[in-house]
């Protein structure tokens, strides 16, 4: 009983506190100046302050469950929540008010009084017009009284998160071929089996019997086996600034994100080595899945590495690169995009991806660098699609 006397005293809001020392100053005023007026509006007060706290009587034994058919989907699409409440007890149970916060937002709903075992669902739409991480809940009950003076609120359901991707786009693998490393470029390391032929030698002790070279050894009559040259395996980079500097706008950015997403998942897909790498840090690139999760959450933020930063941050710390793709704005200087392209290793393809919405698509060389421009989402494919074709 101790415990739940502070929780009712802490339902009561500033205004029911205001209305209850108003009540006792102009019973204590009515009383001693002998005005009858004043008592009877402190009465009044009175009254309306002990019918509001009757709300808080009894307990909220309401067995609530949130539910979403799905975890993630990509931004635009509807994504419908339910919240059923049960009475499982033998008793009624008296109307409440059910609140799930969604991000920023309130789905609220007036729940009745509900006969004991019985039960009523409703439904709510999670707003998903923007990419994100969007947490929805707890979920829980208010009793007040109509005036406001208490109000005890009591949380039934552990929160949930909705994964609201970045809209991506399907980018054949040809397109890959754009940047010539769809096979990896040979080295000098010879192997008995790969991709690149370089020469035929004499069989010796531990050679693969599956190496060799029949024709060539009915010729000479000695066991010959072929010999290859080591190929690099392509490893991928795709570098997202979050530095608000390389941006002009958010749109521009929401374009860049959507287009690392795009690039990423195509490479994901392919088998290949990839790394995305942000100004926060890396991202998961596991799966498809997790790389996309990671992209819901990244944000433009002042002050953080930009893409000069972050190419430097890349070249010292991811190795084997072969293939690099920058990702930035239209406010994104020229020199800059050297100046980050500059800091790879030779035989690394720097390609810059200069979100800038609404512009005409493009492919230029500029140097030892690759400009890609895109007004659209559909521009990264058809542009990649043309460069390797071409």
């Amino acid at each position: 009983m101790s415990s739940r006397r502070p929780r009712l005293l802490q339902a009561v809001t500033p205004l029911g506190w205001s209305v209850a020392g108003c009540a006792a100053a102009l019973l204590g005023a009515g009383y001693g100046l002998g005005w009858a007026e004043l008592t009877a509006i402190g009465w009044a007060a009175a009254v309306l302050v002990l019918g509001a706290l009757a709300h808080l009587f009894g307990r909220s034994a309401h067995d609530i469950t949130l539910s979403l058919p799905v975890d993630r989907v990509v931004a635009g699409e509807r994504v419908p929540g339910q919240v059923d409440v049960r009475n499982r007890t033998g008793r009624r149970l008296a109307a409440v008010t059910v609140q799930v916060p969604v991000g920023a937002g309130l789905a609220e709903f007036p729940m009745p009084s509900l006969a004991a075992h019985s039960g009523i669902d409703e439904v709510f739409v999670v707003p998903t017009a923007r990419r994100g991480i969007i947490p929805i809940g707890p979920v829980h009950t208010v009793r007040a009284d109509p005036v406001g003076l208490v109000r005890l609120e009591t949380v039934l359901t552990q929160q949930v998160e909705l994964y609201v991707h970045p809209r991506t786009i399907a980018i054949p693998s040809m397109s890959q071929g754009f940047v010539r490393d769809l096979e990896g470029q040979p080295t000098r390391d010879l192997t008995a089996s790969d991709v690149a032929f370089h020469a035929l030698r004499e069989y010796q002790s531990g050679d693969e019997r599956r190496s060799i070279h029949w024709k060539s050894t009915a010729k000479t009559g000695r066991l010959m086996v072929r010999q290859y040259e080591q190929t690099r395996r392509s490893h991928l980079l795709v570098a997202l600034s979050l530095a608000s500097g390389d941006f002009a706008d958010e749109e521009e950015f929401e374009l860049a994100v959507s287009a690392a997403g795009s690039l990423g998942v195509r490479a994901i897909r392919d088998a290949r080595t990839v790394s995305v790498l942000t100004s926060a840090g890396p991202l998961n690139t596991l799966t498809g899945t997790r790389l996309l999760d990671g992209l819901s959450g990244v944000e433009l933020a002042p002050g953080v590495t930009d893409l000069r930063a972050l190419s430097r941050q890349a070249a010292a710390g991811v190795a084997g690169l072969s293939v690099v793709f920058l990702l930035c704005g239209s406010s994104t200087p020229l020199a800059a995009l050297r100046a980050s392209a500059a800091g790879f290793p030779l035989g690394v393809e720097v390609v810059a991806v200069i979100c800038d919405p609404g512009a005409r698509p493009g492919l230029r060389r500029a140097g030892g660098l690759s400009l890609v421009t895109i007004g659209f989402l559909d521009d990264l494919q058809q542009t990649l699609a043309r460069g390797a074709a071409a």
